[in-house]
């Protein structure tokens, strides 16, 4: 049997806009089809219940391949917090957990992202292996996130998101 282990990406970004218009853009399926794991050009299905104990899903559409990510809300407190998990069932069963904290900073607001990272750990691998996994992982979610916090950004400052993929 296979164990997991865990690492935790935490990233901040500010944005030249209140929070309450960043906490929208988490929440409402209009915005969240062009930035969140998905681009309006690919999407396929942008929905939600934004409360607690509701789910949301994202399905995104690329080079012929349908990518689904799915979730439910643990914790909404407009416009300060979200706290919500994610899997990608095709990849895996294993479900992390995000924080999404955001504060006002004078005319714009910070948000301060946290993502609990589970890893399956294949039976022979040493701790070194471990490790190597985890950085890995962690890299490249945060690479992924680097890509979407930009089309946030660019979303909820001019209204739309230049980069289509």
């Amino acid at each position: 049997m296979n164990n997991t282990s865990t690492t935790t990406l935490t990233m901040k970004r500010e944005f030249n806009v209140k929070p309450e218009k960043v906490f929208d853009a988490w929440l409402n399926p209009v915005t969240m089809k062009k930035w969140f794991f998905t681009l309006e050009g690919t999407n396929k299905v942008a929905q939600n219940d934004p409360k607690v104990g509701g789910s949301w899903e994202i399905v995104d559409h690329r080079q012929g391949v349908d990518y689904r990510a799915i979730g439910d809300y643990v914790e909404i407190n407009s416009p300060e917090k979200i706290v919500f998990t994610f899997k990608m069932p095709q990849f895996s069963e294993l479900e992390d957990t995000i924080t999404v904290e955001l504060k006002e900073l004078g005319q714009g607001s910070e948000m301060t992202f946290t993502q609990l990272i589970h890893a399956e750990n294949e039976e022979q691998w040493t701790d070194a292996d471990i490790v190597k996994a985890l950085d890995e992982m962690r890299d490249g979610t945060e690479h992924g996130w680097n890509l979407m916090f930009m089309g946030l950004k660019e979303l909820v400052e001019t209204g739309k998101v230049s980069y289509q993929g």
